[in-house]
């Protein structure tokens, strides 16, 4: 009686381990998503503006 208590103990213990494990790793695996900083932001659409000037730039020479 004694070993079957131990035996069904040792499988919930074991089970516990394995759920925590599974857990643990798919939290880590989620990727965050965070809003850009507002200097990337600015960067960004100052390059795009730049691109767009030197885009009819060129168009207006052809």
């Amino acid at each position: 009686m004694m070993i079957m208590v131990s035996i069904i103990c040792v499988i919930v213990v074991a089970l516990i381990i394995g759920l925590s494990l599974l857990t643990t790793s798919k939290g880590y695996a989620y990727k965050h998503k965070v809003d850009p900083h507002p200097d990337d932001l600015a960067e960004q659409q100052r390059d795009e503006r730049e691109q767009q000037k030197e885009a009819n730039a060129q168009n207006n020479r052809t």
